[in-house]
């Protein structure tokens, strides 16, 4: 497996950067050739299930998650989330946090480790450089758009 840590801050409030990062059908509109439905109703909430369908046509995987741990920022304190991912193809968990900053930014916290199965472990430290990579500008593009 493959573990990667990426932090940011961001100059919007807690509760707005979580709103961000936690509108889970978002993530599709940053992650190239990915689309994100949730499968339970809303709101977010421990048990909430959700697939993101990357690929073009018959060469694609879901990767299905399921939330279990959601602590939403309240009265200014931090907000921490837990999504286990549950496919037969990428297994792993993610953890994003959200912090109060200076001058009432945000510092957002998200730690992740990733299994591709039928992947080498020979091949985790590549697999933690590429994943890395696209989760930051994922989480960027999450960030930055309204």
């Amino acid at each position: 497996m493959a573990l990667f840590l990426l932090e940011r801050v961001a100059p919007s409030p807690v509760d707005e950067v979580w709103r961000r990062l936690t509108t889970w059908e978002r993530h599709g509109d940053v992650v190239p050739l990915t689309q994100v439905t949730v499968l339970t109703s809303p709101p977010t909430r421990e048990g909430t299930v959700f697939v993101a369908r990357s690929g073009i046509g018959p060469v694609a995987f879901d990767d299905p998650m399921e939330v279990v741990t959601w602590r939403p920022p309240a009265d200014g304190h931090s907000g921490m989330c837990r999504l286990v991912k549950r496919g037969t193809f990428m297994a792993g968990w993610a953890e994003i946090a959200v912090h109060p900053h200076r001058d009432g930014g945000s510092r957002v916290v998200w730690r992740e480790e990733l299994r591709v199965r039928l992947l080498p472990a020979a091949f985790d430290r590549t697999l933690g450089w590429v994943a890395r990579g696209m989760f930051g500008r994922a989480v960027d593009g999450l960030l930055k758009r309204p």
